[in-house]
């Protein structure tokens, strides 16, 4: 499924802010709440990330159409790689060992900066090495 990409990079750019805020505060809700939003994106798609449907929706109809449109699958994996960096922090302020919610945090902060700025997505970058990984497993069994 094909997608407008400036939805995700909106998505990217509220959740640098929404990290920035748990990195500010420790708090473990809100990075709760955030790893599902990543959830949301890498299990459902991206039809169901809340920020994309809120630049759908607010944002979308006052633009021209994308001059081009990008590839789903590898911003889903994005989603999963930011969720899994997410989780790692909530279990670490959950649990009270600061140091790893501060790098769980942190982490999925610098890509999703990356992305919100650079248009740096590290799922994108990782999916190609996905799919011929799983090429090569096809090809063996």
């Amino acid at each position: 499924m094909q997608t407008d990409p400036r939805g995700p990079r909106l998505a990217a750019a509220l959740t640098a802010i929404v990290l920035a805020l748990v990195l500010a505060t420790g708090s473990c809700p809100l990075l709760g709440v955030q790893t599902l939003v990543f959830a949301l994106g890498s299990f459902g798609g991206l039809r169901l990330a809340p920020y994309v449907r809120l630049f759908q929706a607010l944002v979308l109809p006052r633009l021209a159409p994308p001059s081009a449109t990008e590839d789903e699958r590898p911003l889903r994996l994005d989603q999963g790689v930011l969720m899994v960096f997410a989780a790692v922090g909530t279990l670490g302020y959950c649990t009270e060992v600061t140091w790893l919610g501060v790098m769980g945090a942190s982490t999925a902060l610098t890509a999703a900066f990356a992305n919100a700025v650079f248009g740096y997505s590290v799922g994108c970058e990782l999916y190609p090495l996905v799919r011929h990984a799983q090429g090569r497993l096809t090809s063996r069994a």
